[in-house]
């Protein structure tokens, strides 16, 4: 049950160090809409800050972002990684082939300009997947709305997943849009699209489990996580039926340190065969990473 040291972990969330406390605050304002109580509009300095501590995510101006993420991926064994499309992560992508694979946001408030989108994306940028944060919508849109189900065809059309978040949300506004039990009604309509629940899925793990079990393509990572805090049903499934299905995603700089994550890691109780699936192989196969060049 040891965690390997030298496979070439792939991180499937990393981000870039802001460069200032109002770059950081101006990183949620996309859903500060939903928001309605003081401390999460006016005091925290993110909207989920009361669950996440002490997370050193902004740097100096005189700070290359890129480059500060390079060395700590080389110094926790982290070979690749899926990021967010921005002009860091272009950048790195360009000046470290192979290393940084992007990953496209998709509103489906925006109807055929975001189907659009993620066509030119894939064309023009390699995107290698979608995402959507139901919850942080505006409006909201469930996972099961039928303004999804336009994004969801184009990503089977270009051969990508889409990731989604699943479970309670985090920053204080509705959760209805993200219940896990949505999963069902997309996947039985899109049996060829492949998901993969992101934040959780919390409290309906179970639920969860019984769902990638029944459904091929839908996958699970573990962002918004740190390894200690990993739920019981998903260690479980990862160890005997799941082996396939379970991939690590850090989360920094949205909340954890990759200090964090890696020192509680080795304290994970998977099998000695799901570790390489868990930190590598199931994100190189469900994402296609060999042929992002």
């Amino acid at each position: 049950m040891s965690m390997p040291t030298d496979i070439g972990i792939v991180d499937l969330g990393m981000g870039f160090p802001y460069r200032s406390i109002e770059q950081k605050k101006a990183a949620y304002d996309f859903f500060k809409a939903n928001l309605k109580d003081r401390e999460s509009l006016q005091e925290m300095e993110f909207p989920a800050q009361y669950m996440f501590k002490d997370v050193p995510d902004v740097v100096g101006p005189d700070v290359d972002p890129v480059q500060w993420i390079v060395e700590k991926m080389d110094a926790f064994g982290i070979e690749q990684c899926m990021t967010g499309l921005n002009d860091d992560s272009i950048r790195a992508k360009a000046e470290h082939p192979g290393r940084f694979h992007l990953c496209a946001s998709a509103d489906p408030n925006q109807g055929m300009d975001t189907v659009r989108r993620l066509k030119r994306l894939k064309a023009e940028r390699g995107i290698v997947a979608a995402m959507t944060f139901p919850s942080g919508m505006v409006p909201q849109v469930g996972i099961a709305d039928p303004k999804m189900y336009p994004i969801y065809a184009t990503c089977v059309e270009l051969g990508i997943p889409i990731c989604i978040n699943g479970g309670i949300v985090g920053p204080r506004m509705p959760s209805w849009p993200q219940h896990v039990e949505q999963f069902d009604e997309v996947l039985y309509d899109f049996p060829e699209l492949t998901m993969v629940m992101m934040h959780g899925g919390e409290p309906w793990t179970e639920l969860a489990v019984k769902l990638m079990l029944k459904w091929p393509g839908l996958h699970y990572m573990t962002s918004a996580f740190a390894p200690k805090h990993y739920p019981k049903a998903i260690i479980d499934y990862a160890n005997t039926r799941g082996a396939d299905k379970v991939m690590y995603c850090g989360y920094f700089p949205a909340g954890l340190t990759l200090e964090r994550q890696f020192r509680d890691m080795p304290d994970v109780p998977f099998r000695d065969e799901v570790w390489p699936k868990f930190l590598r192989e199931n994100a190189l196969r469900v994402f296609a990473l060999d042929q992002d060049v």
